[in-house]
């Protein structure tokens, strides 16, 4: 029997991408799982599709009552919260700061931020009520782009920055009741969608990253999968193998980190 059976996960950006894959693996271990998704259909489907093990939410991350309406469906659903997960987000297309429209910055930061950094502190804040009785913790999405530059524009990297700065701080302020974890993706083909107010809310990453161009620059020389990045999640959300970890993201970055300037030579004959 798996750990995480009888176990209650909340998972914002549920209905799709990263996060529809976290349910699916959470469901599959035997926890039950609470969704909170702007978008209906998608989180009616999941729901039907993976049936009393799941209840969804219709919502919007950056309105705390929708977050404490989220946690409530949950509790009232399954009578408990062990893990909460803030995934939702939105990316801005490698836009650069130059061709940021000047008489759309302000709205496209508020948006962005609103979403990506906004959207987990007021999750955290619904959730951290119920995760004090069962100890639990709390994990956000970051990105490879919350430790370097060009895995997004100004916006994107500097929300994913934020994060990480977020979960210190939260790991700090909540311990010893909560613990509070990232974990950081690298590339992957998702449907992780732009801004609505730069007009790129119908365009998707997995559209403009071509994997095999990608794979090129990853030394593990793999192009992820959404599955490959699941277990970083799931010890996080561990008490048998994450018990002890607490203000850490994991970076899963296929080695973009350690790549260097030139690969090296006698790497391929290993």
């Amino acid at each position: 029997m798996s750990e995480f059976e009888g176990q209650v996960v909340l998972i914002t950006g549920g209905a799709s991408g990263l996060g529809k894959c976290l349910v699916e693996r959470f469901v599959q271990e035997g926890a039950r799982v609470g969704i909170l998704d702007r978008a209906r259909e998608r989180t009616e489907a999941l729901q039907k599709e993976l049936g009393e093990r799941v209840s969804g939410t219709v919502g919007d991350v950056t309105l705390l009552a929708d977050n404490q309406r989220a946690v409530a469906d949950t509790v009232a659903r399954f009578g408990r919260l062990d893990c909460f997960i803030g995934n939702a987000g939105v990316w801005d297309f490698n836009l650069s700061l130059a061709d940021l429209p000047d008489d759309r910055i302000e709205r496209a930061f508020d948006e962005l931020f609103g979403i990506n950094v906004k959207g987990c502190m007021l999750g955290a804040k619904a959730a951290m009520g119920e995760l004090a009785k069962t100890r639990g913790n709390i994990i956000f999405t970051v990105s490879f782009a919350g430790f370097h530059p060009s895995g997004g524009g100004p916006l994107y990297t500097s929300s994913k920055h934020a994060l990480v700065g977020m979960v210190r701080e939260l790991a700090y302020e909540l311990a010893p009741k909560i613990r509070v974890n990232g974990v950081a993706p690298g590339p992957m083909p998702t449907d992780l969608r732009g801004l609505k107010t730069l007009e790129m809310e119908h365009r998707t990453i997995g559209e403009v990253v071509n994997p095999e161009q990608s794979t090129r620059g990853l030394p593990l020389g793999k192009f992820p999968e959404l599955e490959d990045y699941m277990g970083a999640y799931l010890m996080l959300a561990s008490r048998q193998n994450g018990s002890l970890t607490t203000g850490h993201v994991i970076n899963c970055d296929s080695g973009l980190e350690i790549r260097g300037i030139a690969r090296p030579a006698g790497g391929e004959h290993l």
